[in-house]
């Protein structure tokens, strides 16, 4: 007996798109085919006139993260990973991979212990962790690195900008070296910090301080020349790379070069350098602080840039970089109830529940990218290089029932009144869109129903990771 077949689908994978019935017990996809009889399952759900994708996997997104962006107050955001999760699940989402963030004299030990008390009994749906290092002492480096490397903690992200989190060159180097002797994978947010600095002191001693200064300070070859840097690192130890939301021409061009030469370089892009430009940061009073985030949302060029490049295979991925800060109330947007110059407003925005349906509805729907590439893009690609297909990513005999309905007529007009957030705002306020997930399954289970969450708290499980396919590339 089978817990549920979803009838007559209309499945969509990275490389296929066939009809059939599916056939899922505990949690697994275990028939695919054709007039499966109803009365072989205990529950029955009709997909006619749906087209049917695996769950998404987000592989950027940050949440319960105490953080530090210029202030001298430990910021909270505003998701947790009950919230973060259920948000996700209500966007297509089923698996999200935030970060376990290392604070300055931490033990990576302590860091991973801590964020499972912050996760385990709250994650709607299943989840494992990225490794933010900020110290790698000599105990990271050569104990702590490899041991949780080896159980299934496989992917780590350094910064080059932000004081409180950028790694020096030579640092980088070290953990390189751990990454390519343990086959983890490393994720790098490039930009100059020194660039970045004295550009944002020039800013502020002129009296430049409102929100839209922000990208000023950020401009284009910031972004370019620490991508080119980290790729030059990549090269020189050969070690697999993402750079992350990346969200210029230049720093495009950069990673389509090192993939012209063999280089084992990916390339992230997010719905904010899709949908969102610089002039959002300009809107009027302190309104532009909705939309800080690093780096910044550039030029109508530039969107077009980050269009091709998921064509053009310069994008491996599209993320979230959910990231979500208040703006009306607590220490978000606005640090202590007061509005801040542009260096001192927290970066990031959420985006979480929004990243499939905007990508889908204006990529898919409107001819931008094809259904496949979609797939590829927001689930199949992430779980390869993170180490989760083919229990993640896909829809094929053995793997996750993690399902999604589309309604490619759904008309949605994007509003805080309908996300599940625990953000106070959602940046995309007022889109007017077509195409939206109606129902989302999480290993099997009911998590989302139009539009209302159906999930349980805890229902999700932490899922260590194998060794990126990454490491196979040629």
């Amino acid at each position: 007996m089978l817990d549920l077949i979803i009838k007559n689908a209309d499945v969509a994978t990275a490389s296929d798109r066939f009809k059939c019935d599916i056939g899922i017990k505990d949690g697994k996809i275990v028939q695919l085919g054709m007039h499966m009889a109803e009365s072989d399952a205990k529950e029955v759900v009709d997909a006619e006139g749906y087209l049917v994708t695996p769950g998404g996997v987000d592989a950027h997104c940050h949440l319960d993260q105490p953080t530090n962006y210029g202030s001298d107050i430990i910021l909270e955001l505003s998701d947790g990973f009950e919230s973060g999760s259920r948000s996700a699940a209500c966007g297509g989402t089923t698996t999200v991979v935030p970060f376990a963030a290392q604070q300055h004299g931490q033990s990576l030990e302590d860091t991973i212990k801590d964020y499972h008390q912050r996760s385990d009994g709250k994650a709607c749906i299943d989840y494992s962790f990225h490794i933010i290092i900020v110290d790698p002492t000599e105990e990271v480096l050569t104990k702590e690195m490899p041991d949780l490397i080896r159980r299934g903690y496989k992917s780590f992200k350094i910064y080059m900008t932000y004081d409180a989190m950028k790694l020096n060159d030579y640092q980088i180097l070290d953990v390189l070296n751990i990454a390519r002797q343990e086959q983890a994978f490393i994720m790098v947010h490039a930009e100059n910090a020194d660039c970045i600095t004295w550009l944002t002191e020039r800013l502020i001693e002129a009296g430049k301080t409102a929100p839209k200064y922000h990208a000023t300070s950020r401009p284009s070859p910031v972004e370019r020349e620490a991508t080119h840097r980290a790729i030059t690192f990549s090269e020189l130890l050969d070690v697999p790379m993402l750079i992350v939301h990346v969200s210029s021409a230049q720093a495009a061009e950069q990673i389509q070069w090192a993939k012209n030469h063999g280089l084992k370089i990916y390339g992230e892009t997010c719905p904010q350098y899709l949908f969102l430009k610089e002039e959002d940061l300009d809107k009027e009073g302190y309104e532009g602080a909705k939309f800080v985030c690093s780096p910044p949302p550039r030029d109508e060029a530039n969107q077009e840039a980050m269009w091709r490049g998921l064509n053009r295979e310069i994008f491996d991925v599209v993320s979230s970089d959910h990231c979500p800060f208040n703006y009306y109330s607590g220490n978000g947007k606005k640090i202590n109830g007061e509005e801040q110059s542009f260096d001192k407003i927290p970066n990031g925005i959420p985006g979480l529940e929004v990243r499939m349906p905007l990508l889908f509805a204006e990529g898919v729907l409107k001819g931008r990218i094809s259904i496949h590439k979609f797939v590829e893009l927001t689930a199949t690609n992430p779980a390869k290089i993170y180490g989760l297909y083919p229990r993640k990513g896909t829809i094929a005999i053995g793997s996750d029932a993690d399902i999604v309905l589309w309604d490619t007529q759904r008309e949605v007009t994007v509003s805080q009144d309908i996300m599940h957030h625990n953000a106070d705002y959602t940046p995309y306020e007022g889109m007017k869109v077509v195409g939206w997930p109606v129902k989302t399954f999480s290993k099997g289970k009911l998590v989302c129903d139009n539009f209302e969450f159906k999930g349980v708290p805890g229902a999700g499980e932490f899922i260590p990771c194998e060794i990126s396919q990454a490491w196979n590339m040629k």
